[in-house]
């Protein structure tokens, strides 16, 4: 078999145990819809978080996995506007968990901080909403939102507020528009769920 096949066949699997762990065991906050014709384009529906500037929002993003997945991290770009310090302005979300293992002492990142083969989508998403409630000013995406969110925090310009719940509301069109029900409360927000049988996550899958 050649080897850019096998590693291909190696990512979809990996991908497809994720997906069914992901279906049986959601993120809070997520929606997550994938073309099974392409395992290595996942569509993300991100809802803001209650109590915080993006709540009651519905933000759209794509994770595209490279074909020796988990070796090396997926991309992922926001495809609605978000005004933020680490998202540049083209959607590209800069954030170290999805950067490449490499020693990097300019970037300031410690090596645990970026990708290695035991993170996951799981933990990718996880590290999404902690970024939206907190950014990273110290090495921004966006530099004009960085400066703006830092007055923000220190009381002395509410332009950043101002730029993100405007967003909040746009994306509550696009919300309607798909016939998402965006969670307001902590309550709606939070997911329950019942842990799998392992013979219930692997049925279905494959290989």
């Amino acid at each position: 078999m050649d080897s850019r096949a096998s590693t291909s066949s190696g990512a979809l699997r990996a991908l497809s145990m994720e997906l069914k762990n992901l279906q049986s065991q959601p993120v809070e906050g997520f929606t997550i819809d994938v073309n099974e014709d392409n395992m290595f384009v996942w569509s993300v529906g991100i809802y803001g978080p209650p109590k915080t500037l993006y709540q009651g929002g519905y933000f759209k993003a794509t994770i595209r996995f490279p074909a020796n997945y988990p070796y090396s991290p997926p991309s992922m770009k926001f495809t609605t506007k978000v005004w933020h310090p680490n998202v540049y302005e083209n959607g590209d979300l800069c954030i170290s968990i999805l950067h490449a293992p490499v020693d990097d002492p300019q970037s300031g990142e410690l090596p645990c901080e970026r990708w290695n083969p035991t993170q996951s989508v799981r933990t990718i998403l996880l590290s999404v909403i902690s970024l939206l409630n907190e950014p990273n000013t110290s090495s921004p995406a966006n530099v004009d939102a960085s400066v703006m969110y830092r007055k923000w925090k220190e009381d002395t310009d509410p332009e950043y507020a101002k730029i993100v719940k405007k967003q909040v509301e746009e994306s509550k069109k696009v919300a309607q528009k798909e016939g998402v029900s965006v969670p307001e409360t902590i309550e709606e927000y939070c997911v329950k769920w019942a842990p799998p049988q392992q013979d219930d996550v692997l049925d279905g899958i494959d290989f």
